[in-house]
């Protein structure tokens, strides 16, 4: 094992300032009585700004750098994961400000968990070891689960956190186990070490039992995690109960931290054992299409809707997962980075619709929203035809790219069953089209948009979304070039 270098943790600056923020905003919040929701908003996203700068400083690295005895590595893929949860975590506080205001709860730990558990997510995409990755993992989601139950006076939010919770320390424990058996067959649990002893581990009796047991596990955490079926469970009651704001945080930054381990796993640490992955990824990616949607299709709660919405396109990025090729992870890279400005701006449109703490959860409060508002209904008709993979939008060439990837690797009949459940999809996507423009409302009151940054936001998104249908080709050169060295 290579000395640790001090100037190595120069690479890691972007991660220690935005730790130390969020270590301040909470100190903050023991000492401050007042609220201070602007302040601490505006703390939050300086914040954010600073490791952005500093990792843009830093530039795309060129060849990947193992750094701290092999626990983490500094490469493009990692640059490209950190500068989407930033963004991502940046809107989420933009989207946090009235709700937290409205609810009369304390800002300074709400935003410094938003901090933390993106300090996690950045550690996780440069992880090298399955012990760093892990660790990077527990951080975000031990974050996450106290933000799902933040409003502690509603019974949803209470239940919410509860269940993920439990399901999130089970799904956890299984990880851990699962990288346990790995390190007993291999003798080690960095990922290019591991993929070098893998071939010898499974030319053994005991080592083939121990490995296969080690992944099996060690790939059912990492499904839970971006809520694949049938570890799906906790994503309904967990997206409904949470606030809104950290649903949207759970859909896009958590959901593409956990994709961009499962990949730096099964491309680089499992590359022995690709047929087997491939298969049960294909079969995962199958059921994950089929139910989310068809679930989706019974749903009268739009954030269930939503919830259900989000499984599917687990199953959409899992098919560019299974293809094993650089078509395949770009594509993966390309269509994640679109879905998080796709989900962000739908989920902002439903928060500006809000009741009391939660938003306006039924279809029924979507019916003539185009008399009432017609900004927001024309911001969530761009969404919905995004989500379904309609162009001219970011969501249809992600889609385009995953299935040709597939097709082109082998996997046909799997990208056959991608574009029948996203015929599925126009269903309820256009269901809410249809109350917006068609349906009459019993209340003719204008939806107010008193609420500047989240209507900037959802401007935005909806901004990036039509551009990545219109002009795809930046992004698709920005995500190629961020593969150098992982394949």
């Amino acid at each position: 094992m290579d000395s640790i270098q001090p100037q190595e943790f120069l690479l890691l600056v972007p991660e220690i300032v935005l730790a130390s923020a969020g270590m301040l905003l909470l100190l903050t919040g023991t000492l401050k009585t007042s609220n201070g929701y602007r302040l601490c908003a505006a703390i939050s996203l300086a914040a954010l700004a600073l490791t952005a700068v500093l990792l843009l400083i830093q530039g795309i690295p060129g060849a990947p750098r193992v750094i701290l005895s092999g626990m983490f590595i500094v490469d493009g893929y990692s640059f490209f994961w950190k500068l989407l949860f930033l963004v991502a975590s940046a809107f989420t506080v933009l989207l946090s400000d009235r709700f937290l205001s409205d609810g009369g709860y304390r800002p300074a730990e709400f935003y410094s968990l938003i901090l933390l558990a993106t300090t996690g997510m950045l550690f996780m995409a440069s992880g090298y070891s399955l012990l760093s990755i892990w660790i990077s993992l527990e951080l975000m989601a031990l974050s996450s689960y106290i933000l799902a139950g933040y409003f502690k006076h509603q019974t949803k939010s209470n239940e919410a956190a509860l269940k993920y919770f439990i399901l999130g320390a089970l799904s956890s424990g299984i990880l851990v186990y699962g990288i346990s058996l790995l390190y007993g067959a291999t003798g080690t649990i960095q990922l290019d070490e591991l993929a070098a002893a893998l071939p010898a581990a499974l030319a053994l009796e005991t080592g083939s039992r121990l490995a296969a047991a080690g992944w099996l596990l060690l790939a059912m955490g990492l499904f839970f995690k971006v809520a694949a079926v049938p570890f799906h469970v906790w994503t309904p009651d967990v997206y409904e109960g949470a606030p809104t704001p950290v649903t949207v945080f759970l859909a896009t930054a958590s959901k593409a931290a956990s994709f961009a381990i499962l990949v730096r796993i099964f491309y680089q640490a499992l590359p022995a054992l690709a047929p087997d992955w491939q298969w049960i990824t294909a079969a995962i990616a199958v059921v994950t299409m089929i139910w989310g949607n068809l679930a989706a299709l019974t749903q009268t709660n739009v954030k269930r809707m939503l919830a259900y919405s989000s499984v599917a396109h687990a199953g959409y990025v899992l098919i560019g997962v299974l293809a094993a090729t650089e078509d395949g992870l770009w594509a993966v890279l390309f269509y994640l980075f679109a879905y998080t400005f796709i989900t962000i701006g739908t989920f902002g449109t439903v928060i500006l619709l809000e009741r009391k703490e939660y938003a306006g959860e039924t279809y029924s409060d979507y019916a003539g929203l185009a008399q009432r508002s017609p900004f927001l209904a024309a911001m969530m008709l761009v969404f919905m035809l995004a989500l379904t993979g309609i162009p001219p939008t970011g969501g249809f060439f992600g889609k385009i790219y995953l299935f040709a990837a597939a097709v082109e690797s082998g996997w046909i009949w799997v990208a056959v069953v991608g574009v029948l459940t996203s015929a599925i999809s126009l269903f309820y996507y256009i269901g809410i089209g249809v109350q917006m423009y068609l349906k009459e409302s019993g209340d003719d009151t204008p939806s107010a948009l008193h609420a500047p940054g989240l209507v900037g936001t959802i401007a935005v998104c909806a901004v990036i979304t039509v551009l990545l249908g219109i002009l795809p080709e930046p992004l698709v050169q920005f995500a190629k070039s961020s593969l150098v060295g992982l394949l």
